[in-house]
């Protein structure tokens, strides 16, 4: 006879977790291994493929419809063509009786660039290990995640169970810089129950920051660098306004201007010149320039609200430069107009995920406000899905020599796998 979910205890799904630990870091490696930058996605993603087949799901490649997103309100300005491009969605269906609680399971597969490729210890795309920690980029944000996932379907399908509710598995592109990829599977109808994204940030998220790009070009007067001083350098203007920008994150972040969810962080709201062009010729004043611009702002704060506040900060700058005639600029937005949001931590899909915390780790969870955005954003604001992210330790995330640690991803499998049980329900295969 088949035994029921009660007769599963903890402990087996535990163990059915590590005898997985070979194969796990195995696939995380593969994983690093694809250099899956912006753009680049494919390989991975024929791996995710891969992996979702092997667990017997239905495995779809959903392309981004630029024009369905596009009249979308969580829609961001996309960076680069869609073609060729596209998520992969694996769809378990219960071949028994369907009860339960549906669920989502999202992760990215998208990383960010690395640097200067000097500054690793090894190459960034291949990966290496260290005692607990393998290091790569795409290491911790969020392949280990996703192998997580992985782990914790495969494993209770080694138990000879499976969900008795539906479960979607997603690896998606551009979280980190427009999170279309997210919002494409919510445009085409995936929802469920419940949502969960195994970010590696420190403990179940609470809230998150919104977050906004944007490009800002500068034009100045050009002439011979021996009278420099009769010109107007557009990359030292360029500088003088994105100062003026600072005075705006200086504002924000004074404590009492600091949203309820962030009063215990000293600085919330960063602004970032992420990338900065300009100029033409060592002897010549820099006529154009151009900026990347990161902006973080706090939940209940619209996109609109912060591109109103952005220009009218340029403006009076711009008008209070003593050359302000003879130069000019223009700000274009691009990549992430994200909204900030709170969970709300009652939600049975968090208290469930903390009891199970519990009874796995044998710990008390911890709840962190995150001061960047996820494509939780999605789930929350736009779905009516109740989500948040948990997901393993790591560090040096979007810096040198990433890494994460092994012994997490798995503890996250099992509680992953443990979850998938309580709130699906499980069937005998």
């Amino acid at each position: 006879m088949s035994r029921t979910l009660n007769e599963v205890p903890k402990e087996e799904i535990i163990e059915a977790v590590n005898a997985l630990e070979p194969q796990a870091v195995e696939k995380l490696c593969e994983l690093v291994r694809q250099d899956s930058l912006l753009g680049q996605e494919n390989g991975a993603q024929a791996l995710m493929a891969e992996h979702y087949g092997q667990l017997g799901l239905d495995v779809k490649s959903l392309s981004i419809d630029e024009a369905k997103v596009r009249e979308h309100p969580a829609w961001s300005p996309s960076l680069v063509s869609y073609d060729g491009r596209a998520n992969v969605i694996g769809v378990h269906r219960p071949k028994g009786e369907a009860r339960g609680r549906s669920l989502i399971l999202n992760g990215h597969i998208d990383v960010v660039p690395v640097g200067a490729e000097t500054l690793w210890t090894r190459s960034p795309f291949s990966p290496w290990r260290d005692g607990d920690r393998l290091f790569g980029r795409g290491s911790a944000d969020m392949k280990a995640g996703l192998v997580a996932c992985l782990t914790a379907m495969q494993a209770l399908k080694d138990l000879d169970f499976e969900p008795a509710a539906e479960v979607i598995m997603q690896s998606v592109i551009e979280e980190e810089c427009t999170g279309n990829g997210a919002l494409a599977c919510l445009v085409e109808g995936y929802t469920a129950d419940a949502a969960l994204i195994p970010e590696p940030l420190n403990g179940i998220m609470s809230a998150q920051m919104g977050v906004m790009w944007l490009n800002l070009e500068v034009l100045g007067i050009p002439v011979h660098a021996a009278y420099a001083h009769e010109g107007t350098d557009a990359i030292r203007y360029t500088h003088y306004l994105f100062d003026a920008l600072r005075e705006l994150e200086q504002y924000w972040n004074e404590p009492a201007n600091r949203h309820p969810a962030f009063q215990t962080f000293d600085h919330p709201v960063n602004f970032n010149l992420g990338k900065i062009e300009g100029g033409e010729w060592a002897s010549s004043v820099a006529t154009h320039c151009q900026a990347q611009i990161r902006l973080g702002y706090y939940p209940g704060v619209s996109p609109a609200e912060v591109r109103a506040e952005i220009e009218k900060r340029l403006s009076l700058a711009h008008a209070a430069h003593p050359a302000h005639e003879s130069v000019q600029y223009e700000i274009h937005y691009g990549g992430f107009q994200a909204e900030g949001l709170e969970i709300d931590l009652d939600e049975p899909i968090i208290q469930l995920l903390s009891e199970t915390h519990r009874d796995v780790v044998n710990a008390e969870p911890t709840f962190s406000p995150f001061t960047g955005t996820t494509d939780v954003k999605f789930f929350h604001l736009y779905g009516d899905i109740p989500s948040t992210c948990y997901g393993p330790v790591g560090a040096d995330i979007h810096g040198i020599d990433e890494w994460v640690s092994i012994s997490s991803m798995q503890q996250v499998a099992a509680v992953y796998a443990l979850l998938i049980a309580r709130w699906c329900g499980l069937n005998p295969q």
